[in-house]
């Protein structure tokens, strides 16, 4: 028996999913919302992106209203309409509004960050509409949650860990199985980018212009990102630096093109760090454009060194072999692709990623 019962899955119809949303997380989610699409083709799928960085700031505006992973949801054909005007109080509340006049008969909330805020938001878009929901166990010192929680019309069942660990996709898969019967195996949950042609052509120049062109014989090109969202996952841009230092003198990587990956608010301060140790043939690079740039510059790159971030699992999505730089925390969250991962982990759990040596990733060559 799924959440969506049999007979509103079977006629034409549509349905809201909200969810907060990262590069990472779509990267694998993609695949489901594509699955559910083509199962269910005369379902319309709407998608609601909750930004959880909301902020009565002007100043802020800007820079969120332009977040790179709007230009890849509006570009996958599964969404009919994406709600993306989530990020200053008064735009949510006309989102909201906008939504309301849609009527859904079906709203799936899959926030798993203050579940009991979100169940309150389905309720609101459709509130006579059947409203589906994650339920976390409610703690003691917030009581109140259980009203929240009574606007849903079922939740789903909690995600029971398997023994030997789990990959986020098995709770993706349980999520997507509950709500429409779906079975993805492992091979379907794989990541992939229809990256535009406009910005393989960009990449293509891009890297003409800095003398590293996939044609050049014997040439390499590498990709290296430090940042993360969290201090905690980041590398330390100078021990990138050594690490290039160091496979320049090894004979696979002699001939080498070093791609830095940095935001566009670090590219400043990651000039003046690679400037103290004066590297040849290396380029700093920002998608500022458009998400596309991203993907489209990796795919041209014969390895992917990366920490725990968007980067490293859109190295799996375009097929270039990765070392991952991993705390040991949240290992759900490995590259899917271990044929073409290698992961290095932090020694301690306590330790952040800036602790594994350039030697190790070295090594790891």
């Amino acid at each position: 028996m799924t959440l969506i019962p049999e007979p509103v899955l079977e006629k034409p119809g549509k349905i809201l999913f909200i969810t907060h949303l990262a590069i990472g997380d779509f990267t694998y989610l993609q695949n489901f919302f594509t699955l559910f699409s083509q199962s269910y083709p005369h379902i319309e799928i709407d998608l609601w992106i909750d930004e959880v960085r909301c902020t009565a700031d002007p100043e802020k505006w800007p820079f969120l209203k332009n977040y790179s992973l709007y230009d890849w949801t509006e570009n996958c054909p599964c969404f009919r309409k994406i709600y993306r005007r989530t990020y200053s109080p008064q735009l949510r509340r006309e989102s909201i509004d906008e939504a309301q006049r849609e009527n859904y008969p079906v709203v799936v909330s899959i926030a798993t960050l203050r579940p009991h805020q979100y169940a309150t938001l389905a309720r609101q878009i459709a509130p006579t509409g059947l409203v589906i929901g994650i339920q976390k166990k409610i703690p003691w010192y917030a009581p109140w949650q259980s009203g929240d929680y009574k606007k849903l019309s079922v939740s789903f069942a909690p995600f029971r860990t398997p023994e030997g660990g789990y990959h986020v996709t098995d709770i993706y898969a349980d999520w997507f199985n509950q709500l429409a019967g779906l079975n993805v195996d492992l091979a379907r949950r794989f990541p992939f980018v229809d990256i535009p042609p406009q910005w393989t052509a960009w990449a293509d120049q891009q890297l003409l212009d800095w003398g590293a062109a996939p044609e050049r014989t014997g040439h390499k090109r590498v990709f290296i990102n430090t940042f993360a969202k969290t201090r905690k996952r980041c590398w330390p841009l100078s021990s990138a630096a050594q690490l290039i230092s160091t496979m320049r003198q090894l004979p696979d990587w002699r001939s080498t093109t070093f791609i830095i990956n940095a935001v566009p608010q670090e590219i400043g301060r990651a000039r003046q760090t690679l400037a103290e140790y004066d590297l040849k043939d290396v380029h700093l690079f920002s998608a500022d454009q458009n998400f596309f740039q991203l993907p489209a510059m990796l795919q041209r790159c014969d390895l992917i060194i990366s920490v725990e971030t968007a980067v490293m699992h859109l190295a799996n999505a375009v097929h270039v072999p990765v070392i991952a730089l991993m705390r040991q925390k949240n290992p759900e969250w490995v590259p899917i692709d271990r044929a073409n991962s290698k992961v290095i982990t932090t020694l301690k759990r306590s330790d952040w990623v800036s602790a594994i040596a350039v030697q190790q990733v070295a090594d790891a060559l």
